[in-house]
This record gives C-alpha cells, sequence and structure tokens, in this order.
C-alpha cells in the first residue's frame, strides 16, 4: 500500500486473483471502472488484478471495487449495482457516515425474498426499513426513485413468506394522470391494472412470475384500487397504499380505519405530484398534519439525494426542487 498521500492515492490488490471475477468485475470494455471515475473524479489503472487509483477520492473507489468485487463471484456486475452503490456511499458521506462496505452492501439490514436479498442504500432507505418493522403504521413521502414503493414491497415479501402474516393488501387510488382516458375495455381487472403495474413488476421481480400467480389467485396477495377498501377489516395482512398523495381526505380516513388486528400498513406517496382536480386537498398531505407525533406512526421523508434510479432522475428532481413551481402547480396548499 502506497502510504505516501494515503488519501490521494491507492495501490492494492484485489484477492483472490481471478479472471473472470475482474471480467465481471470490470464490465465490457471496463465501463464500471469508467463509471466510477467519473462519479468520484478519480484515475483508475490496472494490471491484472493490481490497482491503481488517484484522486481525491481514492479511498472510497477502492472501498467500492473491494466490496464489487465480493459479488463478482457470482455474477457480473452490471451499471445499475454500481450506481446503487454510489448512492449508497454519498448518502451515507453526506449524513456523515463513514461509508463502510456495511453501510454500502446494507445485507445485515435488507429483507430476504425468494429472489435475493433486498439492500437499502443510505440514511434514509434503512430508517424507512426499521421504521417498517417496528410501527404499526408508515409513511414514506418523497420524490420518485428514492425506492418508496419497492423497499415497502421487500418487506411485506418478507414478512409474508417467513408467515408473520398471512396475505398481502397492496392498494392504489385509480386516479389519472392528467389524462382522459375515456372508456377502457375489458373486466374489472383488466380496467385496474395499468394503475398496479408498478406493484406488480415489484413483486415479479422479488417472487417470479409463478409465484405471485398462484398467490393472486389463492387470494394471498390482493391487488385492488382504493374503492373496495370501503367496509373492510384487514386482520394479520400486510397493507400498502401506493400514490397515496392522490387520495382525497375521505380516502385516506377510510384506509386508515381498515387496519386490523395483527396488521401492519404501509402508506407511500410524493405530495409534489398530485393528480387530483384543482381545489382538492391531498390526502397525504392532510394526514401528515393530523398524525404527526401519533404514538405507533412513523414518518420518512426521502429527497433527491435518495433517487436510486438513473443518475438523470437525481439531477431533473433536484432541478424540480430548486425551481419554484407556479402558484397553482401544488392544490393541497
Amino acid at each position: 500500500m502506497n502510504t505516501n498521500a494515503a488519501l490521494l492515492v491507492r495501490d492494492f490488490q484485489l484477492e483472490p486473483t481471478d479472471n473472470a471475477w475482474l471480467a465481471n468485475l470490470c464490465g465490457p470494455l471496463d465501463e464500471n471502472l469508467h463509471l466510477l471515475e467519473a462519479r468520484l473524479a478519480v484515475q483508475i489503472r490496472r494490471r491484472g488484478s493490481a490497482f491503481h487509483v488517484q484522486g481525491a477520492r481514492a479511498q472510497a473507489a477502492e472501498q467500492l471495487l473491494r466490496e464489487l468485487y465480493t459479488r463478482a463471484e457470482q455474477w457480473p456486475i452490471t451499471g445499475e449495482q454500481v450506481h446503487l452503490s454510489l448512492v449508497g456511499l454519498e448518502a451515507d458521506a453526506g449524513a456523515g457516515g463513514a461509508g463502510s462496505s456495511e453501510a454500502v452492501g446494507g445485507e445485515t439490514q435488507g429483507a430476504r425474498t425468494a429472489r435475493g436479498p433486498i439492500r437499502p442504500r443510505g440514511p434514509h432507505q434503512r430508517a424507512y426499513m426499521d421504521s417498517i418493522r417496528q410501527f404499526d403504521l408508515c409513511f414514506g413521502i418523497g420524490p420518485a426513485g428514492t425506492g418508496k414503493t419497492y423497499l415497502a414491497v421487500a418487506c411485506a415479501v418478507e414478512a409474508l413468506q417467513s408467515e408473520r402474516v398471512r396475505r398481502l393488501v397492496l392498494v392504489r387510488p385509480a386516479v389519472e394522470a392528467g389524462e382522459r382516458l375515456g372508456f377502457l375495455p375489458g373486466d374489472l381487472s383488466q380496467k385496474v391494472d395499468p394503475y398496479l403495474r408498478p406493484i406488480y413488476d415489484a413483486l415479479y421481480e422479488m417472487m417470479g412470475f409463478d409465484r405471485v400467480a398462484r398467490a393472486i389467485e389463492r387470494n394471498v396477495i390482493e391487488v385492488a384500487p382504493l374503492a373496495f377498501m370501503r367496509g373492510r377489516s384487514l386482520n394479520d395482512s400486510f397493507i400498502i397504499l401506493d400514490e397515496a398523495q392522490n387520495t382525497t381526505l375521505e380516502q385516506m380516513k377510510m384506509f386508515l380505519t381498515r387496519i386490523g388486528f395483527g396488521s401492519r400498513a404501509v402508506v407511500t406517496g410524493d405530495v409534489t405530484q398530485t393528480d387530483l382536480p384543482a381545489g382538492r386537498m391531498s390526502g397525504l398531505r392532510h394526514a401528515l398534519q393530523v398524525l404527526r407525533g401519533l404514538k405507533g406512526v412513523a414518518f420518512t421523508h426521502f429527497d433527491s439525494a435518495d433517487v436510486v434510479r438513473h443518475p438523470l432522475v437525481q439531477r431533473i428532481v433536484q432541478a424540480y426542487e430548486s425551481h419554484s413551481p407556479p402558484a397553482d402547480s401544488d392544490h393541497g396548499r
């Protein structure tokens, strides 16, 4: 190890030396290394398994390379995995953490599903998953791409597989996003499926198509529009209300009073993207005011630094946050 200017230059060897692992780590034409260079503002030079990294964040680059190399034994490292590891590192650095390997991977705090563990990235995601496990009612509020719905579904799948609950109830208001789609052909399931597609996608990724289909047939997993919750009492269930910013005050109260014994509920939404008609206050915004400080209820707020989608999405969210919205853009004010 080069001890001179240790924070600026790192020389190290990845062990055990294995050409297949190295190929999985570096990616086609070393694209993963180029991504690390661009995001961390460092220079990476490699000769076999020996690496020379130079730059202000050379130590962080070494840490990520070592952490990703351990995963490269099993499968090729994708650009998305590199991005997620970078997000976790940057979020921990922003929170004043040391950005340890455990914090980057987050495996000990992740949700275990049939398709593998789902790891939280950064302090807000970890606090969110901890709140879901500890509180009967948890709110996740923040911009698109911060993992609110995905992590909630991961915790729900984990609870179902460990038999802590008997079924999953996944709910979403069927509100058109500023469009008028008119009459939709098909039966009820075909009419509401487009609104619930993001939840289906998360379920398929974590459980597989066949398991999800069988669970839906047995009513172990129920995916339904919010209107179908009225009059029900849901016991021993894990309930997720997605896109809650599009609920009215009455709908939000109706949903929250469906929680039965042995049940856990998670409410997700982004108060800056309300699709309600002008003049209608969002039920999510109202609930944040009414339930603040109530025992048994937890709130986790995400920001643009928590975005785990394409890096451009993070920059788009930051641009919108820094730009003053038009006066009529937020119906909830």
